[in-house]
């Protein structure tokens, strides 16, 4: 019976950096994910591509690269799929390229897939009645049309299939789902039909367990003190042809894979289990089957699937005002008193100068206001306080940055830890969340040889 095995080592831009390498080391793969984007990093992205013309991608991806050279050298057959290209799948294919020639890997194909950016033909899409409501607020994108910073469409797995079918040994993506990463390799290898709708949706789900790295096997997880997160293992999903397929790690890792650290994430950043919203598919969670068929294994049956929507989620960034969070530790007899207390001294001053924020939040952190009306309030004997604020005009922002400092000798007794300086200023990124026929979309394929 034939099967894949797909690991994912990498489940944010940030995750540890070698993870991946010790992944493909001792996990047997036939394939190996490497998952970077999140909404706020496409529009961090998209900035640095604004500056630098040749940025734009998950520049750890490269470094990640150079270390699995020597493993792709002894490992021919091992692929990689990752969407860590970004807002420049071809910069950083062109990258990528230069270091697997270096190593004398001349013959290894680079596919790029993009055509999710959609902020170059904004104006044309919406002259075609591409609205691109909010799906929270309801609003036209034309409110914000001068001020947004990245449109991305959320691509599926398909021309993830078809950089395969062309000989790519390395695929690098811009916005895709991150289910479609799996989804991709199982498909080719298996050669699923497009409408086959439960091996979809069952390569979904195993991409969906994987997506977020070390979530899945044991990161998070309540028991976390029954097992050795320091030395965690990254996730694997053995999948075979009818779609069945197992979720595992590397022998001999940390961390732990049994029915509480999957049914976790099977149920992470999930809306309607019944109805999870993919490009590909349409997948039923309550369909699912979680089985421990032994230490570290846990086996997934069941998933069934309906036809994919004629459209694709579009995450949209846009600049909204400024921001500065400053901290603060107190310390001594009723320092969450002393540090509250502090905290409104801080706008009192502003008032004083003619200053007012148009959003403010003060935060005890250590007396329960990190999760509030859950958390029980204490009387802690240090606190950090944490005052934040979010105004459209920067220099507001800026005023309130230069009231930290004084609180340290004109404060209550007890105020410490001013080791940083002023807060910095940042710039917003509101998230806009849209849809966009996919007839609006075309995907774009390319392969890289050598130069």
């Amino acid at each position: 019976m034939k099967r894949v095995r797909i690991g994912n080592g990498c489940g944010f831009w940030g995750d540890n950096l070698d993870a991946p390498r010790e992944l493909a080391e001792h996990g047997r793969l036939d394939y190996l994910t490497l998952e970077y984007l999140a909404e706020l990093t496409m529009s961090i992205l998209a900035l640095q591509k604004q500056r630098h013309p040749e940025a734009g991608y998950a520049s750890d991806f490269l470094e990640v690269l150079q270390q699995l050279i020597p493993l792709l050298q002894r490992q021919p057959g091992l692929k990689i799929i990752t969407n860590a290209g970004g807002m420049n799948p071809r910069g950083c294919a062109i990258r990528a390229r230069a270091l697997l020639d270096e190593a004398g890997m001349n013959s290894r194909l680079i596919g790029i897939v993009h055509g999710d950016d959609l902020l170059p033909r904004i104006d044309e899409l919406l002259m075609r009645d591409h609205a691109f409501t909010n799906l929270d607020t309801g609003e036209p994108l034309s409110s914000v049309r001068d001020r947004l910073i990245s449109v991305n469409a959320y691509l599926g797995c398909q021309p993830i299939v078809s950089a395969l079918q062309q000989g790519a040994d390395v695929v690098i993506t811009g916005r895709v789902a991150d289910a479609s990463l799996t989804l991709g390799p199982a498909v080719h290898e298996f050669g699923w039909e497009w409408d086959d709708w439960d091996r979809l949706a069952a390569g979904t789900v195993a991409g969906h367990l994987i997506e977020c790295g070390a979530q899945a096997t044991g990161g998070l997880w309540c028991h976390w003190q029954e097992t050795d997160l320091a030395l965690v293992g990254y996730p694997i999903a053995d999948i075979e042809d009818s779609g069945a397929f197992t979720i595992t790690k590397p022998p001999g890792s940390g961390g732990a894979v049994n029915r509480e650290t999957i049914a976790e994430q099977l149920l992470y950043e999930v809306g309607d289990p019944s109805a999870y919203l993919t490009p590909d598919v349409v997948a039923d969670f309550t369909s699912v089957q979680l089985t421990e068929s032994c230490r570290d294994e846990v086996r997934i049956t069941g998933a069934r699937g309906k036809p994919a929507t004629d459209s694709y989620k579009v995450s949209i960034a846009y600049r909204d005002g400024w921001t500065a969070s400053g901290t603060l530790v107190i310390a001594g007899p009723e320092a969450a008193k002393k540090a509250r207390r502090s905290g409104e001294m801080i706008f009192e001053r502003l008032r004083r100068a003619g200053v007012a924020s148009q959003h403010r939040n003060i935060e005890c952190l250590g007396a329960g206001d990190s999760m509030p009306g859950v958390l029980p309030i204490v009387d802690a004997p240090e606190v950090v306080l944490r005052v934040t604020v979010r105004d459209a005009d920067r220099a507001v922002v800026e005023r309130f940055s230069k009231e930290f400092a004084p609180l340290v000798t004109s404060g209550p007794p007890g105020v410490t830890g001013y080791t940083t300086g002023r807060p910095p200023v940042r710039e917003v990124f509101a998230y806009w969340p849209a849809l966009v026929a996919k007839s609006a979309v075309v995907p774009q394929i390319e392969v890289l040889g050598d130069h």
